[in-house]
C-alpha cells in the first residue's frame, strides 16, 4: 500500500511542475490544486493599515473590573492603530477589493503582492454595512487580477480554497467547500449580509482575501467566522462575487459611498406556523408587516399580509436576502418580484432607486445659547429613515449629532426627539425654540428603536 502512495505522490509532484494549468476533471482535481493556486495567488494581496482613533485616557482602561465603571471618565486622545488584512485585485489597472474592517477609516494604506512588490492605496468607496471597500493601486500597471464568477451559480459541495494572510504569517491557501448558501446575518459581529459559508479555515488576517473555485475564478471575498475561540472552527463567511461586482461598479462612477436600492418595508420570515395560518402550503418567503407610503413596493400595489416568495426568479426568505438581491440588480434597474396574496401568485415589477428625500430635510445645529449647544437635528424622510435605519413609521426629528453635553446626557446618533420641554418637536426650529428657555432643568421624550423614554436632566 505504501509503494502505491508513494506513487502517486511522485506522479502528483511530476505532473504540478510539467503542467500550470487549471484542472479539467475530476480525476486531475484530485491530484492538487497547485495549478489553481498558481494561477490565483498572484492576485490576492497583504494590506496594511493605518488609522487615527481617539482613546480613553482614563487610568482604569485596562483594569477587567474599574473599566466598565469609568467608561467616560478622562479626556480622549488620538493613538495610531494599525490593521492588517488580505485583499484581492480585480483589474490590471489596480482596482483592488477588501473588507472594510481592514481598511475603512484609514489614513495610509499600504498593499503588499506575492511577488513582495509594494504600493499605496487610495480608498475609493466603502460600506461599514457589506464591509466592503474599493481601493485603488497607485501607479499600477499590468496587475494581476481574478475573474469575478456568477456567484449564483455556486452550489453547496464544491471545492473551494480560501487564500488570504491569516495571522500575519504570510500567504496561506486553505481548501474545503461550499457548506451553505444564502446565509443571512449568521456571522459573528456588527455588520449585516447575506453569505457563502465555508469550512476552508479562515482565521484573523484572512479578512478581505479570496474564495476561490477549483478553475480559479474568484466566488466571494473572505469577511469573517463563527467562533467562541477567536480561531477558525469550520464556519467560515464569504460576501458574494455579484456584490462586489457592484461595488466595483460603483467605486468606477465615482462614487464614495456604495448605494443600495430602497425597499422600505419590514417584514418576517414565513414559518411553518405562519404558513398555516395564512392558508399555504408551505413555508418560504417573507411576509410584508410594515410597508413605508413612498416605498417603491407601495408604489406597485403591495401591502401588509402579502407574502414576496421570489426577486428576478431567485427565492428569497428573509428582509437581507431581497436587499441582496436588489442590490445586485442595481439602481435605476427593474426588478420582477413575485407576490402570493390570498391563495393567488402573480409576478409585479418595482424600480428600484434610491430613498426619496421628499420632504427635503431639514438640519440645524443648535447655538452656543441654548441647553444642549452642538446638538445637531433633521425633519425626518425617507431617505434619513434608510441612513439611520429608523423605524419605518418614524416622524417628526432625530438626532444626527449629539454634541458634547447631549453625548453626556445619553443621547446618541439616531435617537428621535418627540418632546423637549413639553414641546412636540415636529421640526428642527421648534427644537431651537424649546432649548433656548431658561431653566436648570431639561425635559426629554425620545425613542431609540422601538424603545420610547422620558429624561429629565439637571444641566
Amino acid at each position: 500500500m505504501r509503494w502505491l502512495l508513494t506513487l502517486m505522490l511522485c506522479f502528483c509532484g511530476s505532473l504540478a511542475a510539467s503542467e500550470t494549468r487549471v484542472p479539467q476533471n475530476q480525476a486531475e482535481i484530485s491530484l492538487g490544486f497547485v495549478p489553481v493556486v498558481q494561477k490565483a495567488a498572484p492576485a490576492v494581496v497583504n494590506i496594511y493599515a493605518r488609522r487615527v482613533v481617539d482613546q480613553q485616557a482614563s487610568p482604569f482602561r485596562n483594569d477587567p473590573f474599574f473599566r466598565d465603571f469609568f467608561r467616560n471618565f478622562g479626556s480622549t486622545r488620538p493613538r495610531l492603530q494599525n490593521s492588517l488584512g488580505s485583499g484581492v485585485i480585480l483589474s490590471e489597472d489596480g482596482i483592488v477589493v477588501s473588507n472594510f474592517h481592514v481598511v475603512g477609516g484609514a489614513t495610509d494604506i499600504r498593499v503588499v503582492l506575492k511577488d513582495q512588490r509594494e504600493f499605496s492605496a487610495r480608498l475609493l468607496l466603502s460600506d461599514r454595512e457589506s464591509d466592503l471597500a474599493i481601493l485603488k493601486l497607485e501607479k499600477a500597471e499590468e496587475m494581476p487580477a481574478l475573474t469575478l464568477r456568477d456567484s449564483d451559480t455556486v452550489q453547496v459541495g464544491e471545492l473551494v480554497l480560501a487564500i488570504g494572510n491569516p495571522f500575519g504569517v504570510g500567504q496561506t491557501v486553505t481548501s474545503g467547500i461550499v457548506s451553505g448558501l444564502a446565509r443571512s446575518g449568521s456571522a459573528a459581529g456588527g455588520g449585516r449580509g447575506y453569505f457563502i459559508q465555508t469550512d476552508a479555515p479562515i482565521n484573523p488576517g484572512n479578512s478581505g482575501g479570496a474564495l476561490v473555485d477549483v478553475n480559479g475564478h474568484l466566488i466571494g471575498i473572505n469577511t469573517r467566522i463563527l467562533s467562541r475561540s477567536g480561531g477558525s472552527n469550520g464556519i467560515g463567511f464569504a460576501i458574494p462575487a455579484a456584490l462586489v461586482e457592484q461595488f466595483v461598479a460603483q467605486a468606477k462612477a465615482n462614487n464614495t459611498r456604495f448605494e443600495r436600492p430602497w425597499a422600505g418595508i419590514g417584514g418576517q420570515p414565513v414559518t411553518s406556523d405562519v404558513a398555516e395560518g395564512l392558508g399555504i402550503k408551505g413555508p418560504g418567503g417573507i411576509i410584508i408587516t410594515q410597508i413605508h407610503p413612498s416605498s417603491p413596493f407601495a408604489k406597485a400595489g403591495f401591502v401588509t399580509g402579502d407574502v414576496i416568495s421570489e426577486v428576478d426568479g431567485a427565492p428569497v426568505n428573509t428582509v437581507s436576502e431581497m436587499v441582496f438581491r436588489m442590490s445586485i440588480a442595481g439602481l435605476g434597474k427593474e426588478t420582477v418580484v413575485r407576490r402570493l396574496r390570498e391563495g393567488r401568485d402573480e409576478n409585479l415589477t418595482l424600480t428600484l432607486d434610491l430613498p426619496p428625500d421628499d420632504p427635503p430635510r431639514e438640519t440645524q445645529i443648535m447655538g452656543a445659547r441654548t441647553q444642549l449647544p452642538g446638538l445637531q437635528v433633521a425633519t425626518i424622510n425617507p431617505a434619513v429613515i434608510a441612513e439611520l435605519n429608523l423605524p419605518l413609521n418614524a416622524k417628526g426629528v432625530v438626532i444626527e449629532e449629539p454634541g458634547e453635553r447631549g453625548a453626556r446626557a445619553g443621547l446618541r446618533k439616531g435617537d428621535i426627539l418627540h418632546k423637549v420641554n413639553g414641546e412636540t418637536t415636529e421640526s428642527p426650529n421648534v427644537v431651537e425654540q424649546a432649548l433656548t428657555r431658561d431653566g436648570r432643568w431639561l425635559w426629554l421624550e425620545v425613542q431609540r428603536g422601538k424603545r420610547r423614554s422620558s429624561l429629565r436632566l439637571r444641566l
